[in-house]
């Protein structure tokens, strides 16, 4: 290349330094990646928005404003962290079922009649003692209607036919009161404190003796009044129903075989 070229282009060269440096749209820079002017800043050259680099310029060391540098990326904005999702309301505690109300109890009152105690007697027959062991029995176990009867009072009361005075008659049917009783606790397990005896002598007759003419000879009138002979036992208590069983469901009518 001949002399004269060479210098033609270190003039441009010259030139365009000039040029940089009358622009004043430069950069300041701490890093000798670009010519700098002495102001210590980037020298763009003349007409062109770009700086002049420097023999040890890299593109990991170039400028914004030079043209030659990507601006850092825009930081995303960081999202505020996210609300705690809110708690669901509580559910109200749901109440218990209702207990099915127990129906009231039953209350019971029994009464058997031992009839035709001895003339002149305070003991009871034979009959008479199977007569109340049935009865009791009877109440101490359950049926359809209701369990087991629950003692809560026994009334025993003696009676006596019409024949003699009434202050003997009145003793009579006392000491018949108390024979029974006797006979509830230690034959049939009664407690004794349930136990309430007296005696009626002839004041409560069987309607039926009503028919008992004085003018009968005294064995027949002994004997006609005997239903009046008697010791009354009434048991006072309770019982609770028994449930009523459930309704069996309808059987359907089987169906007919297909022909």
């Amino acid at each position: 290349m001949s002399s004269v070229f060479k210098v033609g282009l270190a003039g441009v060269a010259l030139a365009a330094i000039a040029g940089c440096a009358g622009t004043g749209g430069s950069q300041y820079v701490d890093r000798p990646a670009y010519l700098v002017d002495s102001n210590g800043q980037a020298s763009k050259a003349l007409g062109y928005d770009v700086c002049v680099r420097a023999s040890d310029w890299t593109p990991a060391r170039g400028l914004v404003g030079c043209g030659d540098a990507t601006a850092p990326a825009a930081k995303a904005p960081v999202a505020p962290p996210p609300k705690p999702a809110a708690k669901p309301a509580a559910k109200p505690e749901a109440k218990p079922a209702a207990k099915p109300k127990k129906p009231d109890p039953l209350n019971i009152t029994e009464k058997i009649e031992l009839q035709n105690i001895p003339f002149d007697k305070a003991e009871l027959t034979d009959d008479n003692k199977k007569e109340l062991k049935d009865f009791l029995a009877d109440l101490r176990k359950a049926n359809k209607q209701r369990t087991a009867v629950t003692f809560g009072a026994v009334v025993v009361t003696g009676h006596t036919d019409r024949l003699g005075s009434i202050p003997y008659n009145m003793k009579l049917s006392e000491k018949r009161a108390v024979v029974a009783k006797d006979h509830l606790v230690s034959a049939e397990q009664v407690d004794p404190k349930l136990i309430f005896w007296e005696g009626k002598g002839p004041k409560q007759p069987i309607p039926v003796t009503k028919f008992c003419d004085n003018k009968m000879n005294r064995k027949q009138l002994i004997e006609c009044l005997g239903p009046n002979r008697r010791v009354t036992v009434e048991v006072v208590g309770t019982a609770d129903p028994q449930p009523k069983p459930a309704a069996k469901p309808e059987a359907k009518p089987a169906a007919k075989p297909k022909p």
